[in-house]
């Protein structure tokens, strides 16, 4: 999710979280609008051996702590992100409209949903799309928040994703609403998880309709390859809408679909 001030939807996912929360603590060039260190490099980070990016068992690897936007496909590539889910009626018709469409996605996910919905995670990775941690329970408040928190927050719903998945670990950590520290990238980089953000908020989470998340997008294009949507939170009968008409004009447009860099 993009914006800040949306409270109503994570707010509910954030109380379904705390229980989480507390068994844990008890146990244990392209700028976007998501980065606040936009232009200043930084080393990679060595990322642990274990667990699997793609393919069960394989190891993770080295990657970078900058926020990524570029695509692999090159300067005409475009990243399609999908932000929030899994969700038991929009992500099976968002999973449909890429089917039909011939185009594979990152899906960015929340740590609660994830373990509700094993069954949608692991259709996502069969489906050839790539998985992204999107925290336990989209805080776009926790860059305000303590280390600890979002080391919680961050590595807790790995283990929800890997765990849905049947070991596949997310490739990208995505902050909810941009809200990376230099510690929370650190972080996710020393997992092997690339920080993801965004050059194109489609805006679809507000509902404006159809054919304002399809101008949006047509506008907005050119101020980079990564593209946002949503699955969850909602009805989103709108984006799937959307999708359907964005995806064929991209390509007619000389683009082509890949994914973020790492």
């Amino acid at each position: 999710m993009a914006g800040r001030g949306r409270r109503g939807w994570h707010g509910r996912v954030f109380a379904a979280a705390l229980g989480v929360t507390a068994a844990a603590a008890a146990t244990s060039l392209w700028t976007a609008q998501a980065d606040p260190a936009a232009g200043q490099r930084q080393p990679a980070v060595s990322a642990p051996a274990a667990g699997a990016h793609g393919v069960p068992g394989a190891a993770a690897r080295t990657v970078s702590v900058d926020i990524a936007h570029a695509s692999d496909r090159g300067s005409r590539g475009v990243n399609i992100t999908i932000d929030d889910g899994p969700d038991p009626v929009w992500t099976p018709r968002v999973l449909d409209v890429l089917r039909e469409q011939g185009v594979k996605a990152t899906f960015c996910m929340v740590g609660t949903q994830a373990r509700a919905y094993p069954n949608l995670v692991r259709a996502v990775v069969a489906a050839g799309h790539r998985l992204c941690d999107h925290t336990v329970s989209h805080d776009t408040g926790m860059d305000r928040k303590s280390d600890a928190y979002q080391r919680q927050e961050i590595v807790d719903a790995e283990g929800m994703i890997t765990k849905a998945s049947g070991g596949v670990r997310p490739m990208y950590y995505r902050a909810p609403g941009g809200a990376f520290t230099p510690y929370s990238r650190s972080l996710a980089a020393s997992h092997g998880m690339r920080p993801l953000g965004w050059n194109v908020d489609s805006k679809d989470f507000e509902r404006p309709g159809t054919a304002a998340i399809v101008a949006t997008v047509r506008r907005e294009v050119s101020n980079g390859p990564t593209l946002l949507f949503h699955d969850a939170g909602g009805d989103r009968s709108q984006t799937v809408a959307a999708l359907r008409e964005v995806l064929p004009w991209l390509r007619q447009q000389g683009f082509s679909f890949g994914f973020p860099v790492r």
